[in-house]
């Protein structure tokens, strides 16, 4: 088996792509079910966030595994395979890897060095574990890019300056309020993750009025009451839109909330910031008078303060060590079902030989014979010892992938593909 990535994000798709590819967290269970359905896709992950949607599978073939997860994601969103395509990036082998370890890491953001991709993925990771789509591979992979990413945020400043698609979104905000949220008010509507990094994030920035709403009104009414704010029934949507200076859309709603008719009421100037994959705000409300719509494509164009060189530096130089780290992992577990051959071997040599001494002196007792057995597996497993050892050591190196296939070969082992592949994945073929 080996890693593939595939996925678009705001680097090569814009929102109306992403809204379609965007998968609901309700639906992430059937679709791992169909990804692990198809022919060459052991293993499956899938993260869906608001400026990307991705997959890591454990694949037999690296074009059978691409067909297999294209023709899937093509049917989740409904557009053509060969449209999807062009908004795809794919990555195999060691390029999975390190792509993994670079979005945990916040280097592959919008927000160069945000931190709320761990709990991204780490959502994402779990809803794989929950319906068993992941196995050794991608349990693996998971693990580490989690660690990785941590590590990244805690030995550099990469997320120093506290920066997120919200605050990207929110400096946008500013400067078309003059430059300065304080004293202005703000509604959000969605009590979710990114709700409630909207609502941390307006009170920090000392936001004047803030007020929350939810279609579950509980969970406005516990955000509300976590932040100071004040929660609205989402029935006076239309009338707190009218007493707001901006907007705030954070739902997981497959249909617009704000919708042209909605806003047009408002008779104001308003701003706008949806968050929302798909969109909050109905695309055809674009151009109303005095609204100004800040969503992923616009954040995408702007170009935002990130982290300093040196910071995104020293992250690229974590992220490969740690590739180099895991790639001899899986080296150096590719080894270990053709050394357990080997032991097996040896262990039918020695049974074999016993045998036949045996059938020579029956005049051994069952003392003499365990005596002996004994001191023939003892000779047999210190020979193998320090050769097994060493070869382990060695498999795990670069180039080392060649020493299975040399024990293999050496001592006519018969190591079944399917053990093969089920205990170590190759890395870094070519497709």
């Amino acid at each position: 088996m080996n890693l593939l990535s595939i996925g678009a994000s705001y680097r090569t798709a814009d929102v109306a792509v992403l809204e379609r590819l965007a998968i609901p967290e309700p639906s992430v269970p059937e679709l791992l079910q169909r990804l692990v359905a198809q022919p060459y896709v052991g293993e499956a992950v899938v993260v869906s966030t608001c400026n990307r949607v991705e997959v890591y599978a454990a694949v037999s073939g690296f074009h059978g595994g691409l067909g297999d997860i294209c023709n899937v994601l093509s049917e989740h969103s409904g557009i053509p395979a060969t449209e999807l395509a062009g908004h795809l990036y794919v990555h195999y082998g060691e390029a999975a890897v390190r792509h993994s370890f670079r979005v945990s890491s916040g280097l592959d953001s919008m927000v160069v060095g945000e931190a709320q991709i761990l709990g991204q993925l780490r959502d994402a990771y779990h809803a794989a574990t929950e319906v068993d789509s992941a196995g050794r591979l991608l349990h693996e992979l998971m693990q580490q890019t989690l660690r990785v990413g941590k590590r990244a945020h805690a030995e550099t400043g990469i997320d120093r300056a506290g920066q997120s698609v919200v605050t990207a979104a929110l400096d946008v905000a500013a400067e078309h309020l003059g430059g300065d949220l304080t004293g202005k008010s703000a509604l959000i509507i969605g009590a979710g993750a990114m709700g409630s990094l909207s609502v941390a994030t307006l009170t920090r920035n000392g936001i004047g009025s803030l007020r929350i709403t939810n279609r579950g009104q509980q969970r406005a009414d516990r955000l509300a009451e976590l932040y100071g704010a004040t929660s609205v029934p989402f029935g006076d949507l239309d009338s707190v839109l009218r007493e707001v200076d901006i907007v705030v859309c954070a739902t997981a709603s497959t249909e617009p909330v704000l919708t042209r008719d909605r806003l047009e009421l408002v008779g104001k100037d308003l701003v706008v910031l949806d968050l929302a994959v798909p969109r909050d705000v109905a695309p055809d409300a674009a151009g109303l008078p005095g609204l100004t719509i800040v969503d992923i494509d616009s954040l995408a164009n702007s170009r935002r303060t990130g982290p300093a060189a040196a910071e995104t530096a020293a992250v690229e130089q974590i992220v490969t060590g740690e590739v180099d780290t895991f790639l001899g992992w899986l080296r150096g577990a590719e080894i270990a079902p053709t050394v357990a051959a080997l032991r097996t071997r040896a262990d039918e040599v020695v049974s074999s030989e016993m045998r036949k001494l045996m059938s020579r002196r029956p005049e051994f007792t069952e003392e003499q014979r365990g005596d002996v057995s004994r001191t023939l597996h003892r000779v047999v497993q210190q020979l193998l010892h320090s050769p097994t050892v060493r070869v382990r050591q060695l498999a795990a190196e670069p180039g080392g992938d060649q020493y299975a296939a040399l024990l293999r070969q050496l001592f006519d082992l018969d190591v079944p593909l399917a053990t093969q592949a089920n205990a170590v994945p190759e890395i870094g073929g070519k497709p």
